[in-house]
């Protein structure tokens, strides 16, 4: 049973949500929160598996809230949300520690997919949304003071670890890195899992932003 605790302060946004989750024997609503604030106490309390955090809510937003959970409750994994395609708190809340994020328009089964994959400690990030957003506000953002040490340098990396990261920062999935290279998918795991060991990033999408703000890439594009 995956355990969720739902986060915005729109009621009618939170009952959506609710109604969208509740049908699936593997998930259970265990409260919903108004603000980030009320979000880290219930979840305290309530030790959800998810959390689904809204974006942009008062008292604590959901960036800051994403990284408190991440400093006492890292268990429950946050799932952010974002009504706007271009939004620069998106890429705040994965790097405070958010395991994806969607926009508030993505369909009921893109909604309980992320769910699901956010519990099995993976990335769910919409793929329509990845490499603009992260191009965009990553590499605008760089000139600016961070709250975040500097992203891992390539240094380390083989030639293929490179080039496996050029592709995954562009969008691709395992499969069609393992079509491009002419490579098994379990070599793409297993060359993946050795870049976010040296880049000592956690999932897909810190290692997205750490390819933009290292300026490994500017922006790569999946062909059509």
């Amino acid at each position: 049973m995956i355990r969720v605790l739902i986060a915005d302060d729109q009621p009618l946004v939170r009952r959506g949500l609710a109604l969208i989750l509740a049908p699936h024997p593997d998930v259970e609503v265990v409260g919903e929160a108004g603000n980030g604030a009320e979000a880290v106490e219930l979840a305290g309390r309530l030790r959800p598996d998810v959390v689904v955090m809204d974006i942009r809510m008062p008292e604590l937003d959901g960036v800051q809230a994403t990284g408190e959970l991440a400093r006492t409750r890292p268990e429950s994994r946050v799932l952010a949300l974002s009504t706007f395609d271009m939004d620069e708190y998106v890429v705040a809340a994965l790097r405070a520690g958010a395991y994806g994020f969607l926009p508030k328009d993505v369909s009921p089964e893109e909604l309980i997919a992320a769910v699901r994959t956010v519990h099995a400690g993976e990335a769910a990030v919409a793929p329509r949304l990845l490499t603009r957003l992260i191009s965009t506000y990553v590499r605008a953002s760089a000139r600016e003071p961070r709250p975040v040490a500097a992203p891992a340098s390539p240094t380390g990396l083989t030639p293929r670890e490179l080039e496996i990261w050029r592709l995954l920062a562009g969008g691709f999935d395992n499969a069609e890195i393992a079509a491009e290279l002419d490579i098994s998918i379990s070599t793409v795991k297993n060359h993946i899992t050795g870049i976010f060991g040296k880049l000592g990033v956690r999932d897909r999408a810190q290692a997205v932003i750490a390819a933009y703000e290292s300026g490994l890439v500017e922006a790569v594009r999946k062909p059509a």
